[in-house]
């Protein structure tokens, strides 16, 4: 689909807007993670109420994990 010449939007250019540029890449990444983030616990809740059995062997596991665990 080809976009009018009047509205094609104006390429970045790299010029002395750097500290801007990279509070705002880093802004934009963290909200990426964020968002990455909770589907992953959207996704492993998911799997745990579909695989209870499995689930429950997980934190069994995490549990003998946590218990032989030396500070």
């Amino acid at each position: 689909m080809q976009v009018p010449q009047d509205e094609q939007v104006p390429q970045d250019t790299h010029d002395t807007q750097a500290p801007q540029d990279e509070q705002e890449n880093d802004a934009a990444r963290r909200r990426r993670r964020a968002q990455f983030l909770r589907e992953l616990h959207e996704a492993k809740a998911l799997r745990d109420r579909v695989q209870p059995r499995r689930a429950r062997a997980a934190r069994m596991r995490q549990a003998m994990r946590m218990r032989t665990f030396r500070w």
